[in-house]
This record gives C-alpha cells, structure tokens and sequence, in this order.
C-alpha cells in the first residue's frame, strides 16, 4: 500500500471528540438579541466544552447579553470580530460566588461577568468586545467593588491563562483581577474603563510568571497596577511595550503589600493624558494623573528586584512616587501586619517626563525604616514650575494612604528624599517652564546620596 495512503488512513481513525472542539452558542440557545439573556446558553457551552476535553467556546458576531458566567479548564472563548458580550444591567443576573483563597477582598461573596477559581489551560482570544456597561452600578458604599458593582474579569488560584486581542470595556469597578495565578499570558488587548469609580484597567495581585504586553488602556482610575492583598508576593513579571492613559497612577506597585514584589521588569511604556474627557471620578482637569511611576510598601512586604525603564510620560501631576510607609492593613483580621516592610534594588531609568505639574517627585522612608539601594538615572523632566522656596513636610504620614500628591508642593523641583539611603541619582535633568526657586534635589535624614553637582539644564 503507498505509505502515503496509509498515512492518511491511520490518521483518519485517530479519535476527534476533544480535539480542538468548536462549541457555538448559538447552537446552545443564545440570540444575538440584548433584550434577552443568554446566559444559560454560554454556560452550557463552556460546561460542555470542559466536559468533553476542552476546546472553543464561539461567540460569533453579534450582541448578547449575559450575566455571570463561570470559565472552566481547557476552555478558549473566542469572540468573533463584530461580537460583543455585554453585561446585564440588572444586578440580580449576577451569581455571588465565594472563594476558599485568604485575602483581603474575599471575605464577602463578590460578583463578576466572567469569574474562574482553580482552572488551568483557559483562554479568551479574538477581536471581539466585552462590555460591562459599569455605569448601570452606582457607588454605594466605601468599599463596594465586587459586591454592588461587579468586576469584568476575575480569575483566582489559576495557572496558564491568556487573555490576547479583545477589547475590554466599561467595568463596574476593576476591569480585570488576576489573584493568586501563575503563568499569565496578556497580549495585545484594549482597554477601557472610565465609566464609574475604581475603575483600574489591569490588576495582578500574587501572581508569579506573568507577561504583559501591547496592551493600549485609557482608565480612570490606575492602570498597571500590580498588588499583593496576602503573603503572596507578586514576582516574575514582565510588562513591555503599553500605551496607557490614567486620572490616578499609570503604573503602580501597591497600595496593598502584604507579601511584597520581586524580579518585576517593567519597559517600553507610554503614559499619556486621556483622550477622552467627557468622564472624570478622579485626577486633575485636563484627564492629568497623579503619578506615572508609584513604587509603594506600606502594608508589610518586601520590595526588591525592580526595574522601570524606557518610560515615555506626558502629563502628570508628580511623576515618580517612592513610598515606604506603615499602613499596616491585614490581609485579615487574623494575620495582623507585624513591622515595617522594606525598599531596595530598585532601578529607574530612561525616562522622559514633560508636561509635569509643580509638585516634584519623592523617595521616602520611615525613621529608621530607610529605601535603600536606588539607583535612577537618564531621567529628564520638564515641569510647571513656577514655585517658591518650600520647606519639607515634617508630618511623616506614617499610616496615611499613599499618594504622589499627599504632602503638596515639595520643597524640591525634582527629587525630595527623606529616610533614605544609598540612593544614586545619575544624568538627571530638569527644566522649569517658569522660574522656581526650589532646588532639584532635597535630601533629609538621607544617608550616602550620590549625585551629579549639576541637575538643571535651565530655569
């Protein structure tokens, strides 16, 4: 027998079911019509997808409404170009689910559209949209995100995610909560949440083995934001080549910091004021952020291992935020914070700031509790300027919520450290748009400063 013919025949009685199985949902009951739910219809579909070995979800082009839905393992939901996913409006559409995972945040049964607790192998892919519609869920209390207000995308104690292509939009609160997950892949998405408060564009919080990339975000609130609400730290990440707009802080380490951050690269970011105006909970007029670049401690933890650079930034209030505080929140009540956590290893470098407003950039430790081991350089940053001499806050803010802008103007045009030590500022420049008194750099209770004897390019 031609051995190609054999080859095609023994193939032909290899087993199919499983393999790389499409599942439609409209061949499960769901109509291309937002008048009506078709919720039950795309969880039958992604049962049955798990079920039988896994395969592909299809949502096809069109528009279908849907409450919570539940990822399984082995399962890619795939939107066609041209179909969009969008969220009920109605509160009750949404399944609280709770998770057996220790953390601050998950004491209470939440609510999310797409929600995943220990799956492995998942994907969501395509060109399609995911629409929350957030804005149908006012704020009502404090501390209400995920339980008035649903997350987009949540996935707990999971492992080889990807999450590439689509767009993701109008969140009630964070659009996506990665908790406790180890090898995440995000590529080339887009993201959009400016529709209610806490709207973050992307939060990995725990995880460990994480690429970020090619990711556009327009948020109101943070956008890269990386967390650790327990004492899993997170740790071996990447995140390259991002555009991302924000009214808070475009790339965050923090505020929770229960287990800390190690080995995070981070590079290739443009941060950028947001095009869209029309929408505001927080920041400054003009869609102006607080910061570009916040790198906080203040729950616990230890911070190390960070590099930031080929950072491109435009229009921010205080562009580089250093913190070392004692906030001292427990990632529950019975796992009180014990003693201050610490900063150190931290590298900052080629970055480009203009458009700055007046306040400066800081680095600040605790009294006996110094950041220590910073290196920045090949920095430039043009500024509002325009300030007079300034004294430095004597109020440490020890267990104050961190923020850029919490102290005010400070009493340096560029860099105001306080309880530090050995930190090297190197090739920094900056350029103030109209006269400022201050100096560029202010050190108090700082300990083997290294830097260049001249900072400014003009004043």
């Amino acid at each position: 027998m031609n051995k190609h013919l054999l080859t095609i025949l023994l193939s032909a009685t290899v087993p199919l079911s499983g393999m790389c199985a499409v599942h439609n949902i409209l061949d499960y009951g769901a109509v291309s019509d937002t008048t009506q739910l078709s919720t039950t219809a795309i969880q039958r579909a992604i049962d049955e997808c798990s079920a039988s070995g896994g395969g592909t979800v299809l949502i096809p082009s069109g528009g279908y409404k849907t409450g919570s839905i539940m990822l399984r393992s082995h399962v890619t939901l795939n939107l066609e170009n041209g179909a969009t996913l969008y969220g009920s409006t109605d509160i009750a559409d949404y399944t609280p689910v709770s998770t057996d995972y220790v953390s601050l945040r998950t004491n209470t049964p939440t609510i999310q559209l797409i929600y995943a607790d220990k799956v492995t192998n998942v994907a969501i892919t395509g060109q399609g949209t995911i629409d929350g519609r957030g804005k149908a869920f006012p704020k009502l209390s404090w501390n209400d995100e995920g339980i008035t207000r649903p997350h987009l995308l949540r996935f707990i104690q999971s492992s080889d995610i990807t999450v590439t292509g689509v767009t993701l939009k109008n969140s009630g609160c964070w659009m996506q909560h990665y908790l406790a997950c180890d090898r995440l892949k995000i590529d080339g998405i887009t993201v959009i949440n400016r529709n209610n408060y806490n709207n973050d564009a992307l939060d990995l919080d725990g995880c460990h083995n994480v690429t970020v990339s090619n990711m556009i975000a327009d948020s109101d609130d943070d956008a890269i934001t990386l967390k650790s609400t327990s004492p899993r730290l997170c740790e071996d990440i990447t995140i390259s080549n991002c555009v991302v707009s924000s009214h808070c802080n475009a790339i965050k380490l923090g505020t929770e910091t229960n287990g800390g951050f190690n080995n995070i690269n981070i590079r290739g970011i443009v941060v950028k004021p947001s095009a869209d105006q029309s929408t505001q909970y927080f920041g400054y007029p003009g869609g102006i952020g607080h910061s570009a670049i916040s790198l906080e401690i203040v729950d616990g933890g230890t911070m190390r291992n960070v590099n930031v650079s080929d950072i491109t930034i435009r229009g921010t209030e205080s562009p580089i935020f250093i913190r070392l505080a004692d906030r001292a929140r427990p990632y529950s009540p019975e796992h009180p914070v014990e003693g201050v956590g610490s900063i150190s290893g931290v590298v900052l470098h080629d970055i480009i700031i203009d458009g700055a407003g007046p306040t400066g950039c800081s680095i600040t430790g605790l009294e006996g509790h110094p950041v220590s081991d910073i290196l920045l350089h090949d920095i430039t940053i043009t500024h509002a300027g325009g300030q007079p001499v300034t004294p430095a806050p004597t109020d440490e803010k020890r267990a104050e919520y961190p923020e850029s802008t919490m102290w005010g103007i400070l009493p340096a045009q560029g860099f105001w450290l306080n309880h530090t030590r050995n930190v090297t500022l190197r090739d920094i420049k900056v350029h103030a748009l109209s006269p400022d008194a201050r100096p560029v750099i202010v050190a108090t209770d700082s300990e083997k400063l290294t830097h260049d004897k001249q900072l400014v390019i003009s004043n």
